[in-house]
């Protein structure tokens, strides 16, 4: 896997954590612009390679009345915009091997959900596109059992992998991140870490997804101490009314100082 071959990422050199982040869902074109204007601007100053996330579509919805998305082409030419006006590569969310093709289409990397990193033909199919493909470590998964998704990918003549864990499942309602698996990870692909979907307490009786983003802070230290190589977030500027997992999200007047503080991290990390 190496970096520099993802379109238009910047700041590639600069021995820095990559970043992938972005708004939760593909909400309109206003807002999806507004948060990549900021995002774009602070990852320059701090010279940190960015993507911009967003998901065209949301198929993993506790209950049915759930936003899934604005439509599929609406979204991902929404994330062509993006990319195009801000020259940044972007990444989303895939969920069925037809989505794989045509999502390709639109953006740079292609993200396999957690829920669904073991099935075959879903990683196989995004393999083919020849893009980047980011695989969600599932949330009852051991971090070596991700070596056969990688393998999945690779086998496909792709070299182009990533590893995102997201934290595993604690009891019913709650994830824990085993910062030992980072390291083993670390054997197969380049890791990131969820900084938010980690915060994330599914399974609430509401059918919405809580979350605890006040430790958002601590646990992007965390990651960036035990060593990995990028961190994925979602951010939005207003939370409370974003229509997907505003309940973990980061909000996007906070982004600049967290992101400061993780780069001086980052650089004794790098010193020791």
């Amino acid at each position: 896997m190496q970096l520099d071959v993802i379109p238009q990422l910047k700041h590639t050199n600069s021995d820095n954590f990559f970043l992938l982040a972005g708004p939760c869902a593909i909400e309109g074109e206003e807002m999806a612009l507004r948060i990549a204007e900021q995002v774009v601007e602070i990852t320059e100053k701090l010279e940190i390679p960015y993507v911009f996330k967003g998901s065209f579509k949301k198929a993993n919805r506790s209950r049915i009345d759930s936003f899934t998305g604005i439509g599929d082409e609406k979204a991902l030419k929404i994330l062509r915009k993006v990319s195009e006006t801000f020259k940044v590569p972007t990444v989303t969310d895939i969920h069925t091997e037809q989505d794989a093709a045509m999502a390709a289409e639109y953006v740079d990397i292609l993200q396999i959900p957690a829920f669904l990193v073991r099935q075959t033909d879903l990683v196989v199919a995004a393999a083919k596109t020849g893009k980047t493909v980011n695989l969600k470590k599932g949330q009852f998964m051991s971090p070596e059992s991700m070596k056969h998704a990688v393998t999945k990918v690779t086998e496909m003549g792709n070299e182009q992998a990533i590893i995102t864990d997201r934290g595993t499942m604690f009891g019913y309602q709650d994830m824990i991140v085993d910062f030992r698996g980072i390291p083993t990870m670390k054997q197969y692909a380049p890791v990131v870490l969820d900084v938010t979907h980690s915060l994330q307490q599914p399974n609430q009786s509401s059918g919405v997804t809580g979350g605890r983003p006040a430790l958002i802070g601590t646990m992007a230290r965390a990651g960036i101490a035990a060593g990995v190589d990028g961190l994925f977030m979602e951010t939005h500027f207003d939370p409370a009314n974003a229509k997907s997992d505003g309940a973990n999200m980061l909000d996007l007047s906070l982004l600049e100082k967290l992101l400061t503080d993780l780069v001086a991290i980052r650089k004794t990390i790098n010193n020791l």
